[in-house]
Order: C-alpha cells, then sequence, then structure tokens
C-alpha cells in the first residue's frame, strides 16, 4: 500500500513573496546591485554596482572578446552566457568594442576573463538578493 502525500497548500503571502522575490531577482540582473538597492541593502547594492561596472569598463577597455549569441562550440556559448549575466553591462561592454577583440596579447585575454567575471558576479548577487527578498538567511 502506498500513501500518496499531498504538497501542502501554498498562501497567498508566500506566493506574493515568491513573485517579489522574481523581480527582485531580475532587477538585479538588469541593473547590477537594483535588487539589493530596493531592498534598500545599500552598501551591497553600490558594492555589486561599482564592481561589475568596474569589470565590465576594464575588460572591454583591455579589448576582451565579448562573446555573442552566435558561438561556434560549447565555450563560446558558456562565455555568453557569462557575459550576458552582466546585464546592461553587457551591452555597454558590446557598444565599446568598436575595433572588436584583440586577445592576440595578454591584455585582450586577461579582458574577456574581466567580462566573465563580472557576468558570473553579477549572476551571484541577483541570486543573492533573490534569496534576501524570500526571507532567507543572507
Amino acid at each position: 500500500m502506498t500513501e500518496e502525500t499531498a504538497a501542502p497548500p501554498v498562501s497567498r503571502a508566500d506566493s506574493r513573496r515568491e513573485a517579489f522575490a522574481l523581480i527582485i531577482a531580475a532587477a538585479g540582473w538588469l541593473v547590477p546591485g537594483l535588487g539589493h538597492a530596493l531592498l534598500k541593502m545599500w552598501g551591497r547594492a553600490l558594492a555589486c554596482f561599482l564592481t561589475v561596472g568596474l569589470l565590465v569598463f576594464f575588460g572591454a577597455g583591455m579589448r576582451g572578446n565579448v562573446f555573442t549569441s552566435n558561438g561556434n562550440d560549447a565555450f563560446d556559448t558558456l562565455g555568453y552566457l557569462a557575459d550576458l549575466g552582466a546585464g546592461t553591462f553587457y551591452f555597454v561592454a558590446r557598444s565599446m568594442e568598436s575595433n572588436g577583440p584583440d586577445v592576440s596579447r595578454a591584455d585582450g585575454d586577461y579582458g574577456t576573463r574581466f567580462l566573465a567575471a563580472a557576468g558570473v558576479l553579477n549572476l551571484l548577487a541577483a541570486l543573492h538578493a533573490y534569496e534576501a527578498a524570500r526571507g532567507r538567511k543572507a
């Protein structure tokens, strides 16, 4: 005999909190630090915005490779996802890449890493804002 246990009903307040947390996460992804700012975590918001912004600025300034969606292999796709994690700063980096990437020198290679690190850091910050909005200890 198997007993099926039903999931406990989700209360209206829990579903609102979850929707609010998803909005916070999306805002934190689009504009680095915005999710934390909406939660009134001003120090984290400023740290996220400045860190991601500076990493993108230096990475694009070093003429790092900003990956696009039409990659040839799995590494290009992963690079695109990492770069896209920077939210709107991804499009800033694309606009700064007027002469194309220059990864033939160490500067361009480090620039590519800076851009990817900015995206991954912003995704982690958005995840942190999401968890904080859900009420989990951050």
